[in-house]
């Protein structure tokens, strides 16, 4: 990775020094992207394979909800910390330990005995994504000169809509044709090609000053995302009354107020209010959390739809779900090179206006024999709005921040973004599920609720309606969080922040 000098200045543009960056800056950007590729692939891999994987282990509700969460939590939890650990002992070693964790997980959880095994891999898997991810985007922003960074970073998040447009159709046909297992081991060859090339082509860069990890902060950030999870986890398979539901949420609410009061007494805190106290970056990290809540699940939304209520198998319902990656490939290299005309500040209140619109949409045409035109529209609209959304609001926060310290503002950025993930995914299997019996809940995340009646059919067609009815309103909320996130000087017609 080349570093920028010390002075802060880069290359001008047309000098051999420039082209020579820009070069090294694409060969980065190959192993960058290779890295979010994988981990791309196999989360819609498993929002597809999932019934099959349930049906497999005879697993419950509850069960079947961790085998994402848990994934979802570790690594979530753990990506302010393994950026801290990067800027200390070096961003490209840490970078490429999460591909040899990643990999080994992958391994190891096809070969899973049970749920208890299974869920644990997901975790070591979780370990290794964010060591990746909480490197990726820094060692994007080093290696581009300031004037194409949204280019590179149009292609790093294009990257990840092409993953999920190969993901959901491969999880789909492996599923048919080699059994569950392989959805798993598919990531197991690029994990290593990927480990292979990030030695050869990343360059060591000399570790930043030591300086104290709070792991007092982060074990309470896991704790309370556990108890959290638990919560909303416990409520859409026993319902919102559940002892277990109810003590998840008291000890969420009493855990919340004593991480705010340990980070305040640290020196190095994992969530620092001051690294996000300016208006622009304090709402585009909101806007950030609240897209990332509304899309989160959609795909898994939509498999289920097509697995559970319209009887459909595991590769018709993967196909069904392509507008939604197609529309991300499409959005946002289109964002990537608009990126040098229009600001970022227009890219990303336009990606939420765009999801919103596909949201809506989905909220008010959801039925048990709604034409696939109608879904596939609306899949493609919140697609793209993912897409322009993410080019747009991670070219923003990056190019707002200083050097120093890159790897934990990072870390911190994409934990706040993973925390709406976790908690939209948590959050929409309990609403969607909510209005069922338990044992027709164990039949959604099976894939054969079709099967049951069409009275429990209609339940869940309700339980859809009112799940992207939710999903919209926090688009919505994302969307006015993005208006906002502009600086007082841009407003007025200077510079952004």
């Amino acid at each position: 990775m080349i570093a920028l000098p010390r002075d802060g200045s880069v290359p001008a543009p047309g000098t051999p020094e420039y082209a020579r960056r820009l070069r090294h800056a694409w060969r980065v950007c190959s192993v960058t992207c290779l890295g979010l590729a994988l981990i791309g692939v196999n989360t819609s891999t498993l929002n597809v394979a999932l019934p099959a994987v349930v049906r497999h282990f005879d697993a419950g509700a509850f069960a079947a909800s961790w085998i994402l969460l848990s994934y979802l939590l570790v690594s979530t939890a753990t990506l302010v910390f393994f950026g801290r650990v990067a800027d200390l002992l070096g961003r490209r070693e840490v970078y490429l330990a999460g591909f040899a964790l990643f990999t080994a997980g992958s391994l190891l959880a096809g070969l899973a005995p049970g749920t208890g095994f299974l869920i644990g891999m997901r975790a070591l898997q979780a370990l290794g994504t964010a060591m990746i991810l909480a490197n990726g985007t820094v060692i994007i922003t080093a290696a581009f000169p300031p004037d194409r960074l949204s280019q590179g970073m149009g292609v790093y998040i294009g990257t990840l809509s092409v993953a999920q447009l190969a993901g959901p159709a491969l999880g789909g046909l492996i599923v048919q044709a080699a059994g569950w297992q392989w959805v798993f081991w598919v990531n197991v060859p690029p994990g290593l090609a990927a480990l292979v090339w990030g030695w050869a082509t990343l360059r060591r860069v000399p570790p930043a000053p030591r300086t104290p990890v709070d792991a007092g902060g982060n074990l309470l950030v896991f704790a309370a995302l556990c108890a959290v999870l638990v919560a909303l986890s416990e409520a859409g398979s026993r319902g919102p009354a559940s002892p277990v539901a109810v003590a998840g949420g008291a000890v969420f609410l009493v855990l919340v107020p004593v991480l705010v009061a340990v980070e305040r007494r640290v020196t190095h805190p994992v969530l620092d209010p001051r690294l996000f106290g300016g208006r622009m970056l304090a709402f585009a990290n909101l806007a950030s959390f609240c897209a990332a809540l509304a899309r989160s699940a959609l795909i898994l939304l939509v498999s289920l739809y097509f697995q559970a209520a319209r009887g459909a198998d595991a590769f018709t319902a993967a196909l069904a779900v392509l507008p939604v990656p197609i529309g991300m490939a499409v959005a946002s290299p289109v964002a990537g090179a608009l990126g040098r005309r229009v600001s970022p500040y227009a890219l990303s209140a336009g990606g939420c206006l765009l999801g919103f619109a596909g949201l809506l949409g989905l909220a008010l045409s959801i039925g048990p024999a709604t034409p696939y035109w109608a879904v596939g529209t609306c899949l493609f609209l919140a697609g793209c709005g993912s897409g322009a959304f993410l080019t747009g609001n991670t070219t923003q926060v990056m190019s707002a921040l200083p050097p120093g310290g890159l790897g934990v503002v990072n870390g911190f950025r994409l934990m706040v973004m993973n925390v709406g993930i976790v908690l939209g995914i948590a959050t929409t299997l309990s609403v969607l599920t909510g209005g069922l019996a338990p044992a027709a809940r164990d039949l959604v995340y099976a894939g054969t609720l079709s099967r049951l009646s069409p009275e429990a059919v209609g339940l869940l067609m309700a339980g859809f309606q009112r799940t992207y009815l939710v999903l919209a309103a926090v688009m919505l909320a994302a969307l006015a969080s993005a208006l906002l996130a502009v600086s007082r000087r841009a407003a007025r017609g200077g510079a952004p922040r």
